[in-house]
């Protein structure tokens, strides 16, 4: 080993050590070697623009590391403004590292080059990405663009920096209402103190729209407008204050009232810790007040309510709101006395009607030939792939009878979904699902895209779109009303976090907070998830207008 580190010590000092793709560097680094050109002593950047190899784009999340330790990280536009002070005019070493890009590594096998660091110099670097999904901004938490900002670049949000003083927030849940989006999420970092905002936040945007007065394309940002308290943080938007605990919200669905006026619902758990409840119920948005107040409770035990990420369908006999966690299996029709009445939701389930699961003593439903009978039964639990699988492994359930059977379309291996959304995709004519995986390559950082001719299956053949290295990408939701060219471009995001991940040192800025990804549909190596099975009837009315 010593004799491998002289050796490579003696090639640098020879200069025969060769760093990878040589940067462009801009043409300021003539500049004579004054590193602070103030006098206030802060020196002036050196550029570093990160883009991806086939696009040209800028990528968000790539970490660039000296030797010495020192960690930067792109903004949402790829770029780094790196100020240390030391390193200018030197040549300097940057190890290159981003989830799911790859940098070329040189002769030692170091992924990384090396850079001439000058005061307003700059250099441009190419990853190339393995996601077939691609990385296009941070959403939530504060520097979204902050080495943007101190190059003096032009930014797409007007708050580039700091929003509604959010540092970072958990799992997102949108709804179209009354003609914009609400955004809502979990519980909510904040700068001035560690403990923020457990009682659910909240924020709207504009619908993209060609022309002047709508939202930014998704393809840009997103210009949040949060719900702020007193002292400008954003507040809670479903506080319950009799007892202390979160407040989580979900399953947000519209419906129209005896009135005809338009509600926003949700249903809310109030926790005492992450595995248990006080209560949960349904809460009505109160537009006055601009915040949600529980309508109703209903059992902790309750099989069947507004939950996931909610998808709404017009089928023949009516329309119905679905639930997916991840997949579809539970719903309710589309009208607010339905669906505060959590007893007339169905599940679709070979359970025995009335029945809840139960491993130990599992109650299915079969006919007389001993097939099993899978409906629409309300007050009846939901089978998911975690019970399919405990179903299969006691031997009282055939792989082959299993609903779900997610599998990798490469390897054959099974996928167990975790969280998701489900979605009409009308340039692929079927129904997309866009879900996290538990206990992939990552505990809970991996996610795949499915294709299934119908709401409810068969799920089969799916496809790794993203990948982490030992950090966590959870509650991902896919954003329908974001869709372009006719759906082949679709958007989602998800909670970038180290929780249950095993990584001990946070990602700074971008830790617990929301990054956007693009998917493009006709991308060669979604074919082979398709099915041969015919679609069924394309919804006369899709999920979002």
């Amino acid at each position: 080993m010593r004799g491998w580190r002289r050796l490579a010590g003696l090639l640098i000092a020879l200069g025969l050590v060769l760093t990878t793709r040589a940067p462009s560097v801009g043409p300021d680094a003539t500049k004579p070697p004054n590193p602070v050109d103030d006098a206030a002593g802060t020196p002036t950047p050196f550029r570093i623009t990160v883009v991806d190899s086939k696009t040209g784009r800028g990528v968000p999340l790539v970490e660039l590391s000296t030797v010495n330790g020192i960690v930067t990280i792109t903004d949402s536009a790829g770029v780094i403004a790196f100020t240390e002070p030391g390193l200018m005019n030197h040549d300097v070493f940057f190890t290159v590292r981003s989830h799911g890009y790859t940098f070329p590594k040189d002769g030692f096998g170091y992924a990384g080059t090396r850079l001439h660091v000058t005061p307003g110099g700059s250099a441009k670097l190419s990853v190339d990405r393995v996601n077939i999904a691609e990385r296009l901004y941070r959403i939530t938490g504060a520097g979204v663009y902050r080495d943007s900002v101190v190059l003096g670049d032009r930014v797409p949000t007007r708050m580039p920096l700091l929003n509604a003083q959010v540092l970072g927030q958990d799992s997102v849940q949108t709804a179209l209402y009354r003609g914009k989006i609400y955004w809502f999420w979990g519980d909510t970092n904040r700068a001035a103190y560690p403990l923020g905002n457990f009682g659910m936040s909240g924020a709207v945007s504009e619908l993209p729209r060609d022309g002047d007065g709508g939202g930014l394309d998704p393809a840009v940002g997103i210009d949040l407008t949060y719900f702020v308290g007193p002292d400008g943080f954003s507040r809670p938007m479903c506080p319950i204050e009799d007892r202390p605990g979160p407040v989580w919200c979900d399953g947000l669905v519209t419906c129209t009232d005896d009135t005809g006026r338009e509600r926003l619902l949700c249903r809310f758990a109030h926790m005492k810790s992450l595995g248990e409840m006080y209560e949960q119920g349904i809460a009505q948005y109160n537009d006055e007040k601009e915040g949600f107040e529980p309508m109703s409770r209903f059992p902790l035990d309750a099989p069947l309510s507004m939950r996931g990420q909610p998808l709404r369908v017009r089928e023949r006999d009516g329309e119905y709101w679905y639930f997916a966690l991840p997949f579809p299996l539970s719903r309710c029709r589309v009208d607010c006395k339905s669906l505060l009445d959590v007893t007339q939701y169905e599940a679709f389930t070979c359970l025995e009607p009335g029945a809840r699961y139960d491993a130990e003593r599992p109650r299915l439903e079969r006919d007389p030939a001993g097939r099993l009978v899978y409906g629409w039964k309300r007050d009846t639990g939901v089978i998911l792939q975690k019970e399919q699988n405990e179903l299969i492994q006691k031997g009282v359930m055939k792989p082959e009878e299993a609903l779900i059977q997610l599998r990798d379309v490469e390897t054959d291996k099974p996928v167990l979904g975790h969280s998701g959304t489900v979605a009409w995709n009308a340039y692929r004519g079927r129904w997309v699902l866009i879900v996290q995986e538990a206990f992939g390559t990552s505990l809970c950082g991996e996610v795949w895209y499915a294709e299934a001719p119908a709401l409810t299956g068969p799920w089969g053949r799916a496809r790794k779109i993203v990948t982490h290295d030992d950090y966590s990408f959870y509650n991902v939701a896919h954003h329908p009303f974001f869709d372009q060219d006719g759906g082949r471009l679709i958007y989602f995001e998800g909670t970038y976090t180290m929780a249950f991940s095993g990584t001990e040192v946070p990602t700074p800025r971008y830790d617990y907070n929301q990054i956007m990804y693009r998917l493009d549909l006709s991308d060669e190596r979604l074919r082979s998830v398709q099915t041969s099975a015919q679609p069924e009837p394309a919804p006369t009315q899709p999920p979002y207008p």
